[in-house]
C-alpha cells in the first residue's frame, strides 16, 4: 500500500504490555455510540492482549489492518508496537474523526479509511486485527462480513468473538485454520441507556486464524 510509519515513537518491542495498556486507556472513546453499529470501545486490557500476542508471533511486521476500527484502539496500538504500516477501516465518520485525533495526539501514523467492510477492496495486508460486532443488536451473524473480508484480505487474523463461538468460527473460516483460541474476560462498560450496570464482565474468545 505504500503506507509508512516514519513518525512512530521508538517503543515497539521494548514497550511493556502494561505501558501499552496505560496509553490505550487514555484514548478518547465514542462521543455518541450507536447501538445499531454495536459501538463498544475495545478495552485497553483486551487490545493489549491481542496486540502482544500478534507481536510475539511476528505478525506486526508487515501492513496491519484494523477492520471496523472505531476510535482506533487496535490500529493505534499496532502502530505503537512498530507495525510497518497500519490501516484503520471504519464506516462511521464521527468515530473516524476521533480515531484520527487519537493518533495525532500520540504522534503515530495510521491511514484511516472510511468504508463498509462488505464492499471495500484492500490489498497488501499481512495481518488483520479486529473486534467485530457480535450481532447482539442486528441479530445473529454480525461478525460474518468481517470474517469474510479478513479471510480474503490477510494471511493472519486476530479477532474477538463471543464465548462459545469456536465451533462456528472453525467451520466458517475453512480452509483457513484456527491456530489459537484464548478465553479472556471482557469488561463491557455502560455505553447505552439500556445498560443497567456501569461495568459488566463477559467472557470472549481471542482467535488467531491462519489463511496461507
Amino acid at each position: 500500500m505504500g503506507l509508512g510509519l516514519s513518525g512512530v515513537l521508538p517503543l515497539s518491542t521494548t514497550m511493556k504490555k502494561r505501558k501499552l495498556e496505560m496509553i490505550l486507556e487514555r484514548l478518547e472513546g465514542f462521543s455518541s455510540p450507536k447501538p445499531s453499529l454495536e459501538q463498544y470501545q475495545t478495552p485497553a486490557t483486551i487490545a493489549s492482549e491481542l496486540l502482544y500476542s500478534a507481536l510475539l508471533r511476528g505478525d506486526l511486521e508487515g501492513t496491519v489492518c484494523d477492520l471496523g476500527c472505531g476510535t482506533g484502539v487496535l490500529a493505534i496500538g499496532a502502530a505503537l508496537l512498530g507495525a510497518r504500516a497500519v490501516v484503520g477501516l471504519e464506516m462511521d465518520p464521527s468515530a473516524l474523526r476521533i480515531a484520527r485525533e487519537n493518533a495525532r495526539r500520540l504522534g503515530v501514523e495510521v491511514h484511516f479509511v472510511r468504508g463498509d467492510v462488505a464492499t471495500v477492496a484492500l490489498r497488501g495486508v499481512a495481518t488483520v486485527v479486529m473486534n467485530p460486532p457480535f450481532g447482539a443488536q442486528r441479530g445473529s451473524g454480525g461478525d460474518r462480513a468481517f470474517l469474510r473480508k479478513a479471510m480474503e484480505t490477510a494471511e493472519v487474523i486476530y479477532s474477538i468473538h463471543n464465548a462459545g463461538s469456536e465451533g462456528f468460527i472453525r467451520r466458517f473460516v475453512e480452509p483457513c485454520k484456527v491456530e489459537d483460541v484464548k478465553k479472556i474476560p471482557f469488561p463491557l462498560r455502560r455505553s447505552f441507556k439500556f445498560h443497567s450496570r456501569d461495568v459488566k464482565i463477559i467472557e470472549v474468545e481471542l482467535y488467531r486464524i491462519f489463511c496461507r
